[in-house]
């Protein structure tokens, strides 16, 4: 095919496609390769630093000039090994530098580099490293290798196996500890990297992101160059990074690499814009997150809704133990933080009085006590996070401002900005991204669909699912439904696929009313709704409980915040079994006046929740209810408790919620 009519997208491996180029604007820019973006880096950060390691309580650092020249060993060892054009290197294992050098190592290598969630199963890793033809497998320790080690028999293309985390517990041919790898290549000469190098184009595929679909296997998501590298640089102008040459930015690498949303900012951004990235420990999201917060000290940090939630129920825990007078002082703060920061985002600029000393009192204070006083780039994505998460930062100065995007977009699509910021809406589009809603229905909802250079270049080997995604005029479509005002902020109403549809045919969004729940009934973690072709709405509910650190199992022994919850409602449960055991009719009624206090706020009658049942066992990462993102997967836990959902549904008529009310 010619390049006029060549097509925007491939489901080859070893395709290329058209790229979407603008006349004019960041969507202009001459394309690159990621190693055409490492040689600017070097240029520009050379003596920077890059990389922080934390071993043995001293942080161990690589430079940029440091970082480039292990990129390009590590790229000589993956020849050595006989890495093959186009086919995949896997990495398993907790963000490190390791990681970022396997990465792009693969890339110069030539290969495609794909991210395994640590959390996946042997057969899932089975999964993702036949579908890319991996030749080599990275591993962080022994018990990701263990993984592969079951399922080695059945991957062909297999090579080689590394590991970086900690020494090799047992030799085996083709298994090698990092440093044993990193000596491979010694040998093999320049040229034959540099030729490889050369041969390369931006229209390639360099990444692969496998994405949960919501049923059926993942889809390797494959990212070109140019992908990465224009994406990395309108994401990173439209944020306002600064370049490492005015002030370097500082960030904390602990969300999951086999994401888009850590691989984007972690490595690409950083590599574009010199940021200096230090890595969490291994257990970050147990608890040791805000130790290395409080460490480095970061300038931005990006979050899921789950990691600002945990911070907010961590500083409420805290609150609610210091003295009356600091409680009284805190509440006004947080009163005026809010009012000002709202004023704020409506176009007044000008600073109170009470605002400058409740930020010199109480403000200052708690961005230190979590490690934040200098992030001025605080952000949300991958999942929607509620009004109240918000809320409670905005009051306490912290804004947060949400990002939109999907793996298929290279991550960002719409960017939250401190002069361009609306409660609850994800931003306008970041420059060189166009938006369009298909279908839009008499209040403006529809489809929420993408155009630009950020857009992937399809599915490997899945040509019917890219079709499904990217439709004749090149758009991509998001599944998800949403709205712009008329200033172009985006808002996101909920998900096509999401969308219940009743008996009635009523179109209801779930996630508004979940969060409303939570939100009415303190002592609530998790709550779904059905009701798909049903007459009526209910919902499924957990408590608040304590989760195994090491497992990340919930247990049956509910939070601190959840028993002093219990006791003001005059109830002496300590445990989610003693609840459902007993029927505990002060938390029965608890939950039952927070529904109806929810429903007095619904749209229509058929927004209504009807029933509702406690579950023995929160939702988990472990017990597969929750994605890698904290995301619900409604349809797991609709098999999963079909039996409670089944018993709703029972009885012919449909029942009043008063008349339920001391039914469960």
């Amino acid at each position: 095919a010619g390049w006029s009519v060549q097509n925007v997208w491939t489901t080859r491996r070893d395709g290329e496609v058209r790229l979407r180029m603008d006349e004019q604007g960041i969507g202009s820019e001459p394309p690159k390769t990621v190693h055409e973006l490492l040689q600017e880096a070097v240029s520009k950060y050379g003596d920077y630093y890059a990389l922080a390691s934390k071993k043995g309580g001293q942080w161990i650092k690589l430079t940029f000039k440091m970082y480039y020249d292990e990129c390009w060993k590590a790229a000589k060892s993956f020849l050595k090994l006989g890495l093959e054009r186009f086919h995949g290197v896997c990495i398993l294992g907790f963000n490190s530098a390791e990681w970022f050098i396997a990465d792009i190592g693969a890339i110069l290598a030539g290969g495609v580099a794909a991210g395994i969630y640590t959390t996946n199963s042997p057969e899932a890793c089975r999964y993702v490293a036949e579908n890319c033809s991996a030749n080599v497998l990275v591993v962080e320790n022994h018990k990701q290798l263990q993984k592969i080690l079951e399922i080695q028999h059945k991957l062909p293309h297999l090579k080689a196996i590394i590991q970086y985390g900690e020494e090799l517990k047992e030799k085996r041919p083709n298994l090698y500890s990092w440093s044993e790898f990193m000596d491979l290549g010694k040998d093999v000469p320049d040229t034959q990297l540099r030729e490889i190098i050369e041969s390369q184009k931006p229209n390639q595929c360099c990444t692969l992101i496998y994405t949960s679909g919501t049923t059926g296997q993942p889809k390797g998501v494959m990212l070109s160059h140019d992908n990465l590298t224009w994406t990395a640089l309108a994401a990173g102008r439209c944020i306002m990074l600064t370049d490492a040459t005015e002030q370097q930015e500082l960030l904390v690498s602990y969300l999951p690499l086999s994401h888009i949303a850590a691989q984007m900012a972690d490595i690409w951004l950083a590599v574009t814009f010199g940021v200096q990235v230090f890595f969490a420990q291994p257990d970050a999201l147990k608890g040791t997150l805000v130790d290395t917060l409080r460490e480095v000290r970061p300038t931005a940090f990006l979050g899921v809704p789950r990691v600002w939630e945990k911070i907010e129920e961590k500083m409420k825990s805290v609150g609610a133990k210091s003295s009356a007078f600091r409680k009284k002082v805190a509440s006004w703060a947080k009163g005026v933080g809010l009012q000002t920061n709202l004023k704020r985002m409506n176009g007044y600029s000008e600073v109170p009085v009470n605002f400058r000393i409740a930020r010199h009192l109480v403000y200052k204070k708690v961005r230190k006590a979590i490690g934040l006083d200098r992030c001025t780039k605080c952000y949300t994505g991958a999942a929607p996070i509620t009004r109240e998460t918000l809320e409670f930062f905005l009051s306490l100065n912290i804004p947060v401002f949400e990002l939109y995007g999907m793996s298929e977009s290279s991550g960002p699509h719409t960017a939250s900005l401190p002069h361009a910021f609306k409660l609850t809406s994800c931003g306008k589009e970041v420059a060189g991204c166009r938006t369009l809603i298909y279908k839009p229905d008499g209040e403006g909802n529809g489809e929420i669909c993408f155009s630009g250079r950020h857009i992937f270049m399809g599915y490997l080997n899945m040509e019917e699912k890219t079709k499904e995604a990217i439709d004749e005029e090149g758009w991509l479509h998001s599944g998800d439904l949403g709205k712009q005002d008329k200033d172009g902020f985006l808002y996101i109403t909920g998900r096509i696929k999401e969308l219940i549809i009743t008996a009635g045919g009523e179109n209801i969004p779930p996630v508004p009313i979940e969060d409303a729940v939570k939100n009415a009934i303190p002592i609530i973690s998790n709550a779904m709704l059905v009701g798909d072709k049903a007459k009526f709405l209910a919902m499924l509910l957990t408590l608040k409980c304590n989760v195994d650190v090491g497992t990340g199992e919930p247990g049956d022994d509910l939070t601190p915040e959840a028993i002093e919850y219990c006791q003001k409602l005059g109830s002496k449960a300590t445990k989610v079994s003693e609840i459902i055991n007993s029927k505990d009719k002060a938390i029965y009624a608890a939950i039952q006046k927070g529904i109806l206090a929810v429903n007095e706020g619904a749209v229509s009658n058929a927004q209504k929740v009807q029933k509702w049942v406690l579950l023995e066992k929160d939702f988990s990462l472990a017990g597969g209810e929750l994605g890698p993102t904290m995301k619900l997967k409604r349809p797991v836990v609709a098999q999963k408790y079909k039996d409670q959902i089944a018993q709703f549904y029972m009885d012919a008529d449909t029942p009043t919620t008063t008349e339920n009310a001391l039914q469960q």
